[in-house]
């Protein structure tokens, strides 16, 4: 693997990267043809135009390990509209969050610890094993125990609604979960992940900074839902006309979020895409699996094993490429950004599946 690296050493380029940064990451050239064709070795070009990178020919065996030599290439711009449209999407979700919602932890408290441990406690641990079981490359594992990591999917509640589950129960793990994402997401994302490179034998190092993760998470989800918590608050009318059109925004944003973050890559997306499609399927049957067993073993309803389990298996992946392509964090690791963007489909997918099955099932 380590010679691999040394072989391609443009994998770590991107378009629009400058002379200067280009030869600090992947050193000199081979060989430069007609002043703009950069070679190492035969097979692996760049193609240099006004003294930046505007092509990057990486000629890899399609094999997961590949996903490990891949930085997606991603613009400040685009970043700056993803991080915005977070943000209006955790605002929004922050304006239905009502304090009534948090007394459902003090007159039925059972199915709401239950739910919060099934996914910040269960799924992360989970995920782990699975992890140790499969054994995927690093970039791979990492992006599968951060997307473990994030807190619930902002489309929880209108699938909790269809599958006939207890939605005042997937509210109020939504309100706290959002809350809670703040410090738990960098917490479990930090504690695995370190537990992870210390039990494997990483060819890749990858570095994970704590504190940089708890400033931009607390930047993403902690200021768009303190200002969502006090709009509605203080303009409770104003805030219950406008949550229904931003509970439509956040559903189509958030698919606009993933078109978004894959539009730059897709030929890349559409080469590896079958890499990781089965480990996303295996990860979201685990999640929605110890989503509804958890429940199941404390003998709770079926109305809340289906919300737990809907609550567990549909994770915010949209925070998780946020933080993926942050330039200070992994600055668009391939196998990460794979794997978060493809589970913000699927699990829109296997969500809607099993809500409908559930609809059709008596309680």
């Amino acid at each position: 693997m380590a010679e691999q690296k040394m072989e391609t050493p443009i994998s770590s380029l991107r378009i629009g990267m400058d002379i200067s940064e280009a030869l600090a990451r992947a050193g000199k050239p081979d060989s430069i043809v007609h002043g703009e064709d950069w070679y190492y070795t035969s097979k692996h070009r760049i193609e240099m135009a006004n003294g930046k990178v505007i092509k990057s020919e990486v000629h890899l065996k399609a094999t997961l390990e590949t996903l490990d030599w891949i930085w997606l290439n991603f613009t400040k711009g685009g970043l700056l509209f993803m991080n915005i449209t977070l943000a209006l999407i955790m605002f929004g979700i922050a304006l239905q969050i009502k304090i009534e919602h948090f007394r459902l932890l003090l007159v039925s408290p059972k199915p709401v610890i239950l739910g919060f441990l099934s996914q910040f406690l269960a799924l992360p641990f989970f995920t782990f094993l699975l992890v140790l079981i499969i054994q995927p490359t690093p970039s791979v594992a990492m992006g599968m125990i951060l997307v473990a990591a994030c807190p619930g999917g902002n489309i929880s509640n209108f699938i909790s609604s269809l599958a006939k589950g207890n939605v005042a129960l997937s509210i109020t793990l939504t309100a706290i979960a959002t809350i809670a994402a703040i410090f738990m997401t960098p917490f479990n994302f930090t504690f695995w992940g370190k537990l992870y490179s210390s039990a494997s034998n990483l060819v890749i190092p990858i570095e994970i900074d704590a504190w940089e993760m708890i400033r931009t998470v607390l930047i993403l989800l902690g200021i768009p839902v303190i200002l969502g918590i006090a709009f509605a608050r203080f303009f409770p009318n104003t805030a219950e006309r406008i949550s229904k059109p931003f509970k439509i925004f956040s559903i189509v944003a958030f698919l606009g979020f993933v078109v978004a973050a894959l539009a730059a890559n897709f030929g890349y997306f559409l080469k590896y895409i079958h890499l990781i499609a089965l480990i996303v399927l295996v990860h979201n049957g685990l999640g929605l699996l110890v989503g509804y067993t958890i429940p199941s073993i404390f003998k709770l309803s079926k109305q809340n094993r289906r919300t737990i389990a809907i609550e567990t298996g549909i994770q915010n992946s949209g925070l998780g490429l946020v933080l993926i392509f942050n330039p200070n964090l992994f600055d668009g690791l391939g196998g990460m950004a794979f794997i978060a963007a493809f589970w913000g489909i699927w699990h829109i997918i296997s969500g809607l599946g099993i809500a409908y099955y559930w609809s059709r099932k008596p309680l």
